[in-house]
């Protein structure tokens, strides 16, 4: 049973380590955000086309979105470990 446990707790701690490194990107509108599986900001490239309020309104979505999509890619990998 401990051994089990152990063994769970080194796996979710592979899958951690594993999703640390996953990039995702996400574009709208010409503004561009990366992040790492941590939801650290890699990169931001912005759309000088935009108004002020438009470049910060679509960035807040994609910082947004990225988030969403590195939640459901941890998930997903500790959905597959318990299945």
């Amino acid at each position: 049973m401990i051994f089990d446990k152990l063994k769970q707790l080194k796996e979710i701690k592979k899958i951690q380590d594993q999703i640390k490194k996953e990039k995702v990107e996400v574009e709208k509108e010409g503004v561009r955000v990366v992040m790492n599986g941590n939801l650290e900001v890699l990169e931001i490239q912005l759309n000088p086309d935009l108004s002020k309020e438009a470049e910060e309104k679509v960035l807040k979505d994609c910082v947004n979105q990225a988030i969403k999509k590195v939640q459901q890619k941890a998930a997903g990998e500790i959905f597959k470990m318990f299945s």
